[in-house]
């Protein structure tokens, strides 16, 4: 495992250490401190990062491993989502082997909160957590890139820069998840790079292409390659993003100035909004394992986008905001009028509460991100319809 050390999770020999040195990391005191004892920290700032740290030492004393670390956030993580979420469902998990090492192929709407649903619902099955593939952008601060190897996150290096870096990098992520895959190590991967804001989940053939790279010089076919990794996909809805107004500006920024800057520290915000945002409903949805002798990436693409699209719960507020969609963006699709598709897609949601409520949702937000908005809840309902 040398090999994968600058990429791979902390092993448990590595844990105590790293502890020690978060409970000295300033940065992160002081995060904790300005989140947790707002107005301890404002008045008596000392006070307040020495009460974190105490608060942090008294955790963590008896973390000698992964499991011990794990259970320490579990707790943290189910409370916050139980607490942010109307309900939580689960489908499909008890169809797949519980032996076997899966790759978790998912679409993605929230930094934080997309593996550790995943987490949650292996968690409650009693069966191994996930190593979770998270990019180097997010791990600008050095105690962010610790507690995310700590939970058994792996890097993306999504910053090289140059070709020949970049093949080598794909190469060793590449060679990484077989690896995982082979020892029984389950992973959480997202269907393309970075979350998709505005609402489109579609899988990034280059994700497939990675998974091969590895193995493209052996004997291994590029069918025999994919089968051999387990891939299942997942689909993950939310009824509502706690992070909808803030991804609607970006698109509308991009849209108008071609380009959106990113404040300093914008990451890390969205993980705290996404983690303590109210979300509705939440469904996490297993789907069927990739098993087909498949012949090149772009039919992975399609049977995984078939599977999410498919297997997305969808809500009245997505349905609502379909209905209040521009109908020149309808090209290609079926018509259907708003009550039939409540009546067909979402027989158990009323019509006129959900109409009230996205209302209500787009009244909170700049009217010229509107249209953003509407279409970041209603594309589920396109990509359904694309499918029937």
């Amino acid at each position: 495992m040398e090999r994968f050390d600058d990429i791979r999770p902390y092993n448990d020999q590595e844990v105590r250490p790293v502890l020690n040195r978060l409970l000295q990391d300033q940065d992160l005191i002081s995060v904790l401190s300005q989140h947790q004892l707002p107005r301890l920290n404002d008045s008596l700032p000392g006070v307040a990062r020495w009460l974190i740290r105490l608060g942090l030492k008294n955790k963590t004393k008896g973390v000698n491993d992964i499991e011990d670390f794990q259970h320490i956030v579990e707790p943290y993580l189910t409370g916050v989502i139980e607490s942010t979420a109307s309900a939580i469902s689960f489908s499909g998990l008890e169809n797949l082997d519980p032996s076997k090492a899966y790759t978790f192929l998912s679409n993605h709407r929230d930094i934080a909160m997309d593996p550790a649903l995943v987490n949650l619902a292996l968690h409650r099955a009693k069966r191994t957590t996930v190593r979770i593939a998270i990019g180097d952008n997010l791990l600008q601060k050095p105690f962010v890139s610790d507690i995310m190897r700590l939970n058994k996150s792996f890097i993306v290096k999504r910053s090289v820069a140059g070709r020949r870096e970049k093949l080598r990098a794909f190469q060793e992520l590449s060679a990484y998840i077989h690896d995982s895959i082979d020892t029984g190590h389950p992973i959480w991967i997202a269907q393309s790079e970075g979350r998709a804001k505005d609402g489109n989940d579609r899988t990034d053939s280059a994700i497939i292409k990675m998974f091969h790279m590895s193995r493209k010089d052996s004997s291994t076919t590029f069918a025999d390659s994919i089968c051999s990794m387990n891939i299942v996909p997942v689909s993950i809805s939310y009824e509502l993003d706690p992070c909808d107004q803030a991804k609607a500006r970006e698109l509308y920024e991009t849209e108008q100035l071609g380009s959106y800057q990113k404040e300093q520290g914008e990451d890390l915000k969205s993980i705290v909004a996404g983690i303590e945002g109210s979300k509705g409903h939440i469904h996490v949805a297993f789907g069927q394992p990739l098993t087909d002798e498949y012949a090149n990436a772009n039919e992975v693409v399609a049977e995984v986008d078939r599977q999410i699209y498919q297997e997305y719960r969808l809500t009245g507020i997505n349905l609502a905001a379909f209905s209040r969609m521009d109908r020149g963006r309808l090209q290609g699709l079926p018509e259907i009028e708003t009550d039939e598709l409540f009546s067909t897609l979402a027989p158990d949601e009323k019509m006129a509460e959900a109409q009230a409520a996205f209302d209500q949702r787009l009244s909170e937000c700049p009217a010229e991100y509107h249209q953003h908005l509407i279409m970041m809840y209603a594309y589920p309902v396109i990509n359904r319809l694309s499918i029937r």
